[in-house]
């Protein structure tokens, strides 16, 4: 399997990633997403101290890894790229795919408080510039540059 396929592997099976964001003072992470080929959906309240950072800046870095406790076991993903907060038609679509990979989405199971919930969140989109896979099984700090833009299925198209 080659660098992009594991890459896109990687995201698939994976459920959190650190998203770095920095607004006008603070630099700030966090959250859960969904991954659409390489692009990251979110959800997360605009109040929030990172959407907030974000309507500051949109360009952002972010991380999914596992925690490991040996050096040549470390795999993971660091992305830079920009967020962009989604119309509904987008939004439809993000909660579509979080349903289909977790069952506590699921619109027909979904409990009434974390209903409540979600109608004060809004959705968003990572698009990546880049990403770098890592894998140290191959050396120290080795890691391989995806190109978002030429990776197939990477998904980050507008739905409008």
């Amino acid at each position: 399997m080659n660098a992009p396929e594991q890459l896109l592997e990687y995201l698939g099976t994976h459920n959190v990633m650190t998203l770095a964001t920095v607004g006008a003072d603070d630099p700030w992470a966090a959250v859960f997403y969904v991954n659409e080929g390489t692009a990251l959906y979110f959800l997360s309240a605009p109040t929030t101290r990172h959407c907030q950072n974000m309507q500051c800046n949109p360009r952002v870095a972010a991380t999914v890894q596992e925690d490991y406790s040996q050096w040549e076991q470390i795999k993971g993903v660091q992305v830079e790229g920009t967020v962009q907060r989604l119309n509904a038609n987008d939004q439809h679509h993000a909660a579509d795919l979080y349903a289909q990979k977790f069952a506590f989405m699921d619109p027909l199971r979904i409990p009434a408080a974390f209903a409540a919930v979600m109608q004060k969140v809004a959705w968003y989109r990572l698009t990546p510039a880049s990403l770098y896979f890592i894998d140290n099984s191959l050396g120290l700090g080795h890691r391989v540059l995806v190109e978002a833009d030429k990776l197939h299925g990477r998904g980050a198209e507008s739905r409008q």
